[in-house]
């Protein structure tokens, strides 16, 4: 098993790899009691909903580990399973199998144009300062993400964005994790993050944070498996719906533009972590990583898990020593056994995982350095990439924008044969994704 893994070729060992494959998993843990919830509002019900994001999440997560052998999670995107549950469920009337259906042929579009060489053209024709920009606005991104979630950063009308009630439990609790994660990170403990999330887990019992769970065992439920090719009341399968409806097809493009780039933005800060990244700033065994990952896309619409994507919060695992696709066969494991016990795993709150969360983004600004700020058209553009992630709360949003105004800066300075020819084709796209994101 080391060998297969090359375990110790990359510095690591069988035991760091599981341990790292169980901190991504209780990073990624909230999924399962999330989005269920969610997609439960579409119209699935809710023990299909379970069973479909922890399969989905295991069976992606071994083939990620087996095919790519780099230690990337996956399973079901937040915001995409927003899309299904109050968007692509109303304009389907109430149909989840369509909206499924749209999910499963935005994920072989990706595939396809991942096959055809595309995509991975696209990452290798963005600049260098572009790709270090990215790393460091994911860094912001996922550090926003763990302060959100434990309410330390909150929504505020007058301000946007303010401090939370510092006398809340789930404050009280990420702060409890940002400070234990540091304290083990600085005296150089092994399985830091993961040890920080446990704290955080146990401190969070007396108070009410980490709920006392309903149940341990629950049955599984396969009746949204094959979702696309199930026929509503009329008779119509959800993918047929999809084909002879042109908003919904114009939706799966607005969606494979999403998914685009939040993948190559979330790997790029995963391989920072996980040491497979170069100084050039390209992903080592990407065009495996995107494979694996456009076929997920696909598999969750199939399955009914909403898009099933590769997590941001991988980042913990590998930042944790996870080398090799042994952590993420691991961490797929874990999905199949809360598949099982998911009341029992359910109860891991989200603030649990913040100073993981914390920490990782603290690690990513390291490429800051990078960037050449003297230089109008490294800079500026990086600037927009990295406010822009954070600020709109989108990867693929912020990327756009780094894109565009690099070809708008290399236009006004006459540095317009810097920009290659596939930077042309993604702005005229991202363009595209962003006026029909106002239509």
């Amino acid at each position: 098993m080391g060998k297969f893994f090359k375990v110790q070729e990359r510095g690591s060992s069988v035991g760091q790899e599981l341990r790292a494959g169980l901190t991504t998993f209780l990073a990624m843990a909230y999924i399962i009691a999330v989005n269920p919830g969610i997609l439960e509002v579409a119209g699935i019900p809710l023990s299909a909903a379970i069973t479909a994001t922890c399969i989905g999440a295991g069976v992606m997560t071994i083939c990620m580990g087996l095919f790519s052998n780099r230690p990337l999670a996956c399973a079901s995107g937040m915001g995409v399973n927003a899309v299904v549950a109050f968007t692509l469920s109303q304009i389907t009337n109430g149909d989840w199998h369509a909206a499924m259906a749209v999910i499963f042929i935005e994920g072989l579009a990706i595939l396809l144009l991942v096959l055809c060489g595309l995509r991975e053209a696209i990452m290798n024709a963005i600049p260098v300062s572009l790709r270090h920009a990215i790393s460091v606005g994911l860094g912001l991104f996922i550090a926003m993400i763990g302060l959100k979630n434990a309410g330390i950063l909150v929504a505020n009308e007058s301000t946007m964005v303010a401090l939370g009630d510092i006398f809340k439990p789930t404050f009280i609790v990420g702060l409890v994790s940002i400070v234990a994660t540091v304290i083990l990170y600085s005296a150089k403990v092994k399985g830091a993050l993961l040890i920080g999330i446990i704290l955080a887990v146990l401190t969070g019992i007396p108070l009410g944070v980490t709920a006392v769970p309903e149940g341990i065992i629950s049955g599984l439920d396969f009746s949204s498996f094959g979702a696309p090719f199930q026929a509503d009341t009329n008779g119509v399968m959800g993918i047929v719906k999809v084909l002879t409806t042109p908003v919904l097809l114009v939706f799966a493009f607005s969606l494979m533009m999403s998914d685009f780039f939040d993948t190559m933005g979330s790997a790029m800060a995963i391989a920072k972590q996980g040491e497979f990244l170069t100084k050039d700033g390209e992903v080592e065994d990407i065009k495996q990583i995107l494979i694996v990952d456009s076929a997920a896309a696909a598999a969750g619409g199939l399955f009914g898990a909403s898009s099933i994507t590769t997590f941001i919060e991988s980042a913990s695992g590998a930042a944790d020593g996870g080398r090799t696709g042994l952590s993420s066969v691991f961490t797929g494991l874990c999905f199949f056994a809360a598949a099982f016990i998911a009341p029992l795993i359910s109860v891991i709150d989200s603030c649990a995982t913040t100073g993981a969360l914390v920490l990782v983004g603290f690690l990513m600004m390291t490429e800051v350095t990078e960037i050449d700020w003297n230089n109008l058209l490294e800079g500026f553009p990086a600037f927009m990439v990295i406010a822009g992630i954070p600020l709109t709360y989108s990867i693929s949003d912020g990327i756009g924008f780094g894109f565009i105004f690099y070809v708008i800066v290399a236009l006004v300075t006459g540095n317009v044969k810097k920009v290659k020819p596939l930077m042309w084709v993604a702005v005229i796209a991202f363009v595209a994704y962003f006026i029909m994101l106002q239509i």
